[in-house]
């Protein structure tokens, strides 16, 4: 048993755990740290995507009542004809909606695009998504009359929202700020634009781990591998569950700012170590 290797996969859970929530990319900082410590290649790929899912499932047990009641009301609504269960039906259809350009943009490109996640590739994302996030918070963020309720939120809204979502497909983007952003030019609050986002990770994440696993060469597996897979797993939904609650009741009272800011002065600092050779990044 390869414990520094198990250690390796413990940082870059805690890494996914703190960045999977917040607008920071949490694909990017894994990409960069996993360069950092050496954990790299084919197993490491598949390990991001598995632990993303890990702190999904977060989600789940934060929300677990609006999920259970949701999916009730929305096969209620079915079975009764539209008599009952009409916002557990449109809050479901909202989160399909939201889901089809990810599923869509998945299907077709999700290889290609995963191919080109390099760190190159994280420093350009980081870069962009701070200055989008600065811009279109400015613009959009104070604007009057928002929608205050998850439930509130239209097919439109919706669906403008996972259009944003296909920036997160650019390492380093970010879907937590992907989505936020598709959420201010909505017309959504902060706080609901990042819950909505919250329900809108959980198809899109099971969708892509189990395109990994099923596609993943189960013969590279170790006890190594699958003891850190676990923990991994763990790791990652019980940091994200601490961090996904802190960063809504900090959205409710300040702006993004300082993300943006974060992300910009990582993404420059990267860009010139980079272009004078201070540090050389591999794949």
């Amino acid at each position: 048993m390869d414990i520094i290797f198990i250690l390796k996969a413990i940082v870059i859970a805690i890494v996914e755990g703190i960045t999977e929530f917040i607008p920071v990319s949490s694909t990017g900082h894994m990409i960069l740290i996993g360069w950092a410590i050496h954990f790299q290649g084919e197993f490491a790929r598949m390990f991001e995507v598995v632990i993303q899912l890990g702190a999904i499932m977060a989600v789940v047990v934060l929300y677990f009542k609006k999920i259970k009641d949701s999916i009730i009301e929305f096969f209620k609504f079915i079975f009764t004809k539209g008599r009952e269960g009409k916002t557990g039906f449109r809050f479901g259809i909202n989160v399909i909606v939201s889901s089809i350009p990810m599923g869509i943009a998945g299907v077709l490109f999700y290889s290609k695009i995963k191919s080109k996640f390099i760190p190159e590739a994280v420093i350009v994302g980081f870069i962009v998504g701070g200055i989008l996030l600065l811009v279109i918070e400015n613009r959009f963020r104070n604007k009057k009359h928002k929608i205050e309720n998850i439930d509130k939120i239209t097919y439109v809204q919706a669906f403008t929202v996972g259009l944003f979502q296909l920036l997160s497909m650019w390492p380093g983007m970010s879907r937590s700020a992907s989505t936020i952003m598709g959420g201010w030019i909505a017309g959504l609050t902060t706080s609901i634009a990042a819950e909505f986002s919250f329900f809108m990770a959980i198809p899109a994440m099971i969708g892509a781990t189990g395109k990994d696993l099923f596609e993943f060469n189960y013969a590279i597996m170790t006890p190594t591998l699958w003891v850190s897979l676990v923990i991994g797993f763990i790791v990652a939904f019980i940091v994200a569950l601490v961090v996904m609650k802190k960063f809504v009741d900090y959205l409710k009272k300040k702006p993004m700012k300082v993300f943006a800011v974060y992300r910009i002065a990582a993404g420059v600092l990267l860009g010139v170590l980079v272009l004078t050779k201070v540090i050389v990044l591999t794949v």
